[in-house]
């Protein structure tokens, strides 16, 4: 590659600044460091959680907790099938997302105990991440995990934003929304997390198990009509009633509770960000809490990187444009694909072969919505081979259908878990002329 790069080829260095930012968002020594001391004797240290982080938190906690108060340290936590790892102390309950099986109703259960067990000389360590709010999946009293079920992928198919969407989770669970935390009272709460939120607000990680919530039963009501979304008769009815509210930040039963963040978002795009120069290229973070439809941030990205590669100002190629961020898709066809791949679409659309930029977007919790892939490569010469091949990319643009064009292409990325979720990566290479 021309432009100052050293000889590594341009998808090889986009596949490089996607893993450097995975590894950043991984628990490990940090999580470590900073978990408190075991509680004096007879006190419990009792570890609850959810995530698809969660059985990668509760092995790095086991792996640092003393050997000789192991006995003392008990918990179980949940993630997604195939996200365990091996625990000898702390339980590992496996189920599906992003729609619960039937093993996540029971697991909720068994955690909601265990707080509700905890004493005032107990700790409770609480481990969340991205995919906690619907792993740890308990319906309010009176609504079956069907009736959240159907809400849920209403709103998600209607592009509901994270925040609107865990808004009303929070207010149909018997567990989320800081109910949680309430039930362990008077014991301490010390919760991790890994967060997978736009703008780290605790109250929205994993629909805030832990965390006094602000929002309302009106609120709730709110979205549901704003998104038209069709109730089952149990949830109209309990909306109604509204006979329970979360609990609220002056509530006593939080008044022990505290919350560390240990990866965001922000983290991964700073390393990413230092690996692109050590590779010779320039780097500018965008943004790490880009949202709205993956489309529409794809077009505009794309122009924005088409204009910073005519002017060669800010920035001199090569160079790296860095974003994070959680962006929708609103399925109104019938194909295959998430906001990753239908971002890239869009790109590659727009720039219609453009020969400077290459782009990578995925996941960093390693699928791509309800895909096996983390997201996919676009390079420069993507739009000639999509012609050649026959592909209509506006016709599958519109029905949603990005994973069949870089299945096509050769160029989806497919990592399997990572155990981890700082929301989506994206990093747009812009090489120099004739590069």
């Amino acid at each position: 590659m021309q432009g100052g790069l050293p000889v590594m080829p341009a998808d090889a260095v986009l596949q490089r600044l996607f893993d450097v930012a995975v590894a950043a968002a991984r628990p490990g020594e940090r999580l470590a460091a900073l978990l408190p001391p075991p509680p004096a004797p007879p006190g419990r240290t009792i570890v609850i959680g959810a995530g698809k982080a969660a059985a990668a938190m509760a092995g790095v906690v086991e792996a640092a907790w003393p050997v000789d108060r192991a006995g003392g340290l008990t918990g179980l936590v949940v993630t997604r099938c195939g996200h365990g790892v091996p625990t000898r102390h702390i339980e590992v309950v496996e189920t599906a997302h992003p729609g619960a099986d039937d093993a996540a109703v029971p697991a909720a259960e068994r955690i909601l105990r265990l707080a509700e067990a905890a004493g005032e000389s107990d700790q409770v360590i609480c481990l969340l991440s991205g995919g906690g709010a619907a792993l740890l999946s308990l319906p309010a009293a009176g609504l079956s995990l069907a009736d959240k079920h159907s809400v849920t992928r209403a709103l998600v198919s209607s592009g509901a934003t994270i925040r609107e969407i865990n808004c009303v989770r929070k207010h149909l669970s018997g567990i989320k929304g800081g109910r949680l935390a309430a039930a362990a009272a008077p014991a301490s709460v010390c919760t991790f997390v890994i967060s997978d939120v736009v703008g780290d607000d605790p109250s929205v990680m994993a629909a805030g198990p832990t965390v006094a919530d602000p929002t309302t039963f009106a609120e709730a009501a709110a979205i549901l009509r704003r998104y038209a979304v069709t109730l089952p008769a149990a949830v109209a009815a309990y909306l109604t009633a509204a006979n329970e509210e979360t609990p609220k930040p002056a509530d006593p039963r939080l008044a022990r509770n505290g919350l560390t963040l240990i990866a965001t978002a922000g983290e991964s795009l700073t390393a990413a960000a230092a690996a692109a120069r050590a590779l010779g290229c320039q780097a500018l973070i965008l943004a790490d809490g880009i949202e709205g439809e993956a489309r529409e941030v794809g077009r505009v990205l794309a122009a924005m990187a088409a204009y910073f590669a005519r002017r060669s100002e800010p920035l001199q190629p090569p160079f790296v444009l860095l974003s994070g961020g959680v962006t929708t898709t609103t399925v109104d066809g019938n194909g295959r694909g998430g906001p990753n791949g239908e971002f890239l679409l869009s790109m590659l659309i727009a720039l219609a072969g453009h020969p400077q930029v290459w782009a990578i977007a995925c996941s960093t919790d390693g699928f791509d919505g309800s895909e096996s892939n983390a997201g996919a490569i676009l390079r420069p010469g993507s739009f000639a081979t999509a012609q050649a091949l026959g592909i209509d990319l506006a016709g599958r643009l519109a029905d949603n259908d990005s994973y069949a064009v870089f299945s096509a292409l050769g160029d989806l990325v497919v990592t399997g878990p990572t155990r981890t979720d700082v929301n989506d990566f994206r990093a747009i290479l812009v090489t120099g002329n004739g590069t």
